[in-house]
Parts: C-alpha cells; structure tokens; sequence
C-alpha cells in the first residue's frame, strides 16, 4: 500500500501548468515527471513542479512507456491534445500488458475522445487493463458550484420540490494553440471545446445529491452552431498567421458559437432542461463561466467575473499584455477583476484532491469516463441537431459512428 500517489503528466502545455499549480493544495502526492510531444514543454513544466514544491526530483521523460516503467509513477494524468487520445492510450496499454509496468488508475482532461468511437475506444483500452479512471472535469469541482448545489437541495429542494431548470455558459476569446481551431484535429469547434464543460456541470446541478448521474435520463437535443466572429476577412487573417497558414476560416471554419438545449427526464417522470451556452467570440474581461439554478421558489447564480477583487488602471498605466488578472484576459487598463486562486476557483484544486484520495483507496472516482462518454453521446447528438437544423430525440441512430461535418472539414455557414 502507498501512502502517496506518484504522478506522470501526458503532455506539458498550458492545462498541465494548471494542474501543477492545483496541487499545491493537494496532500499525499508528488508530480514525478511529464511527457510531451515537445520535450522543452515538458522540462518547463516539470522545472515549474520542482520550483512551486509539488515535485522536489519531477523530470522530463522521453516516452510514456519510460513513466510507466518508473516504480515512482502510480497514475497518469492525460493533458495532450485531442488528436493524439487514442495513441496514447493504446501506447499506454501496451506498456501495462508487456509488463513494462504497473499503474493505479490513469485520468483525462476533457473530452475523452473527439467523437463518440472515439470516446468508447478510451474507456475499453482502461478497462482492458483494469486500471481506475477519472475524467477531469473541473467545473463539477468548483466550490462555488458544489456549495451552492449542497444549499439549494438542503434547503431550496427540500422544501419546495427539486431544480427544473439548469443554465450553463462558458465565453472567452478563443483559444491559445493553434489545432484547437482546427477541426479535424480537435474534433470540432468551440462546442467540443468548452460545451462538454456546460452540459456536465449543469446536469450535474440537476441531479439529486446522492444519486447515480443516470437517475436522470436525456430525451432530446435542440442545438445551434455558427461562425460569427472569426471567419470575418480580418479575423480569419489573424488566424491564419498565427498557424503558419494552416488555418483557413474563410473556407474551412469551425463553430464560434454554439448553444443546446437538452431536455431530460427524472425518476418520476418530471422534464428537467439544460440551456447551454459557448462561445469563442466573447469580448470582455476574459474567461466568463456562469451557471444558473431555477427551482418552484429559489433560483442561484454564479458568474466567475465577479470575484470578490477588482482593480482600475488608468490609461497611464502601461505595461505587456498577459493573463496575470484572469485567463484570457483581454485588457489590461480600465475596470479589470481578478480571479485571486484560479486553480481553485476553477475547480482544479478539489478535482485533483478526489482523483488522488480515490487512487490512493483503489477507488474509482465519481467523475469517470463512464461520465466522459455520456457527455461527448450528448455533444454529438447537438451537432446532429445543429447540422439537420431540427430536435434529435436521444439517442439517435448511428450515434456511434457519427464524425460532425465541421470535424470532417466539410462545414462552411457562409454556404448553407
């Protein structure tokens, strides 16, 4: 038995930096080492480690199987690219099948996979190597989304009869790296990105505190997908440039917005809703998440620009753009919040707590792949509904084997 969970990150760019800073407030566990397609991504990450205290000897490792086959590894953190989710898991478990080495559990960020065979293929290869799984979606974990879920049923539920209505958002101004905007290799647009981040946490909301996820069934879905901002002659530009020419969204965009409507069903038969909304156009602050939470007499709100720290800077003050306030930040003069603890505000923070502790008790988190998968079924089921421009009632044929035209480079607005 051990007493402290040693972690191998895969991949070592901006979401393994977050995850790093998190574990300052996590107890019984030391970052090991880190693995990326880039090896200078993975040294600066693993320096970072050594330099905040969450990992006194965190090095760079060369290959997945070489941290697989360090004994001072015990569960993998997958933070890499989309693109490269099912190679790494099969490299993965060819490593625990040849015995090069052994694992507790292995986590991964959002989504599990880019559609839904994708997203399948993941959970068999763990399962196939018996390992524990947790899918790492932070905002289920945000303190101001679960104490506000606990008041709400304690008190709200309790008394006037459970939530019926669950909103959930996330806007910011588009992505760091340049495959995100890629369809093909990230699997869509900025409904893949950001919308399994919306439909989980709002679902989540909605389910009665102690009962499985699946106590509430989805019926249908009703969704929306556009480009608003970033096929625009000048935008598209900026992209472009930015990949070297790869990117073309004057002929082959991805979705900048996006909305859905899921309705599902409870135990007893009464219709809960869940509105989500993404965007990747939003022009503010920087990084907005909202949720919202309506029941018979009670209603909650959250909104992550307005923090309990706000600052004014005047036009004289000047200095470097930078993310130092609020992620994706876009200004850095006039009214600005400040996110004070973005790791923990954001939900990393508690979110790796659970996956170490339930590691560490052989335990298979309560945030899962089983969960990862039933969020892509639902996010591929809202680009059926936004491309045949109708409700889809869930769920539909062919779910398993549907690639979303944006992902297949075949999509284009500016051509329906």
């Amino acid at each position: 038995m051990i007493n402290k969970l040693g972690i191998g990150f895969v991949g070592g760019g901006f979401i393994t930096r977050f995850h790093i800073k998190s574990l300052l407030s996590v107890r019984d566990c030391d970052v090991v080492g880190v693995m990326s397609r880039t090896k200078a991504s993975a040294e600066e990450s693993a320096a970072l480690a050594r330099s905040i205290g969450v990992g006194d000897e965190a090095k760079a490792y060369n290959t997945i199987t070489e941290m697989i086959a360090d004994p001072k590894i015990h569960a993998l953190w997958v933070c890499s690219p989309n693109f490269t989710r099912i190679e790494t898991f099969e490299e993965i478990v060819n490593s625990i099948s040849s015995s090069k080495g052994e694992l507790i559990g292995v986590t991964c960020e959002k989504p599990l996979g880019r559609n839904v065979a994708e997203a399948k293929k993941v959970l068999e290869l763990t399962r196939s190597v018996e390992l524990l799984d947790g899918y790492l979606e932070n905002q289920v974990f945000s303190p101001s989304v679960t104490r506000g879920k606990e008041i709400i049923w304690a008190r709200g539920a309790a008394t006037t009869g459970r939530p019926y209505l669950a909103r959930a958002a996330e806007e910011h101004s588009g992505p760091h790296m340049p495959w995100f905007w890629e369809g093909s290799l990230q699997g869509g647009g900025v409904l893949n990105d950001m919308m399994c981040h919306s439909v989980e946490e709002a679902s989540f909301m909605l389910t009665e505190p102690g009962k499985p996820r699946n106590s509430l069934i989805p019926i249908s879905v009703s969704a929306h997908t556009d480009c608003l901002k970033w096929q625009r002659p000048e935008y598209a530009k900026i992209l472009s440039e930015n990949s070297d020419g790869k990117t073309d969204y004057l002929t082959r965009p991805s979705e900048d917005f996006a909305r859905a409507l899921v309705e599902y069903l409870d135990e007893e038969g009464n219709k809960l809703i869940v509105e989500t909304t993404t965007s990747w156009c939003f022009v503010g602050e920087g990084l907005r998440l909202s949720m919202e939470l309506f029941g018979p007499e009670y209603s909650m709100f959250v909104n992550t620009l307005d923090p309990d720290l706000k600052l004014f800077f005047s036009r004289s003050v000047t200095g470097a753009a930078g993310e130092d306030l609020v992620e994706k930040q876009n200004a850095e003069s006039g009214g600005m919040p400040v996110v004070s603890n973005e790791a923990e505000v954001y939900g990393y923070t508690a979110e790796n707590r659970h996956m170490v502790q339930s590691f560490l008790a052989r335990k298979r988190p309560e945030e899962n792949f089983s969960d990862g998968l039933n969020v892509t079924k639902l996010l591929m089921t809202a680009y059926m509904s936004a491309e045949q421009g109708k409700t889809i009632p869930f769920p539909p044929p062919d779910l398993d084997t549907f690639v979303p035209a944006v992902a297949r480079g075949e999509w284009n607005p500016k051509e329906n």
